[in-house]
């Protein structure tokens, strides 16, 4: 029987299991042009508002789609995939510092027309990956050109919008015409820098903009995943959250379940806090 050891912070669990080596075979599928480090804040427990978490994510936007992850996971992914290519199997310890350091908290990557008019998400919970695909549903915008911010130094427009159940403000600049942005909100005439909700419980705010080098590729690998509607794949996470020991149990059966806070004494939650981006 294998044994599972995950961390748990004061906002919700994280279950990340060391699968062995399960690197994907990355295909290019565009060129990228260039890529956007954006800083999202938001508030995973609703009863807790003050308790804000960061996650930093990447854009890569090429001639024909975009690519949306955490490059925190990618950080925290990279350090355990350079461990084991070093000859050294990480450790449980191993597996939570690293978790801890780079504080990831966002499983899915998000690729944007990609196949044409489609958006396509993988994501991981517990042992099992999952493909979405759905339409790429563009915002309905509503442009307020008298309303403008300067974001890393380029001059934006506002615009807002009701999008997946939230109403969004966002700034956009059209010194980068691109009509891209983070996570599904795009369609604008320039880049999207900075966005957030009514209620803040979702902001998106770039730091960080390089243009590609030559030869750079945004890359696609899903081999193994299992496809299934945005419909199952919320009711997959609602169930983890309602009891994610459960829930481990019932798709790992093999697996024993051992979880320690920050202080490393061993908890046993009920629950974790559920306040996905879309709510509809």
């Amino acid at each position: 029987m294998m044994c599972c050891l995950f961390a748990a912070t004061s906002a919700q669990v994280q279950i990340r299991i060391d699968q062995g080596d399960t690197k994907q075979k990355m295909e290019p599928i565009d060129d990228e042009l260039f890529a956007v480090e954006y800083e999202m804040k938001f508030i995973a427990d609703t009863s807790k508002r003050d308790k804000v978490q960061t996650e930093m994510m990447m854009l890569k936007v090429g001639q024909k789609l975009s690519s949306f992850y955490s490059y925190s996971r990618w950080l925290a992914d990279s350090a355990l995939t350079a461990l084991k290519k070093s000859g050294t199997q990480p450790s449980v310890d191993a597996i939570i510092e690293t978790s801890k350091k780079y504080q990831s908290r966002i499983s899915y990557s998000l690729y944007k027309n990609y196949p044409q008019n489609k958006v396509t998400t993988l994501d991981e919970l517990a042992k099992g990956r999952y493909r979405c695909e759905e339409n790429n549903d563009m915002p309905e915008w509503e442009l307020l050109p008298d309303e403008t911010a300067t974001v890393l130094n380029y001059p934006c427009q506002k615009a807002v919008c009701h999008f997946k159940g939230r109403d969004y403000e966002a700034w956009f600049t059209p010194d980068i015409a691109r009509g891209e942005g983070p996570w599904k909100l795009y369609g604008l005439p320039g880049l999207i820098l900075r966005a957030q909700d009514a209620q803040k419980e979702y902001v998106f705010e770039a730091v960080a903009l390089k243009q590609a080098k030559e030869n750079d590729k945004i890359t696609f690998g899903a081999e193994g995943y299992e496809s299934v509607s945005r419909k199952d794949l919320n009711k997959l996470f609602e169930r983890y959250a309602a009891d994610p020991i459960g829930f481990l149990k019932s798709s790992a059966p093999n697996i024993r379940v051992m979880i320690k806070d920050d202080t490393g004494a061993e908890i046993k939650p009920k629950n974790t806090p559920y306040n996905p981006i879309e709510k509809n």
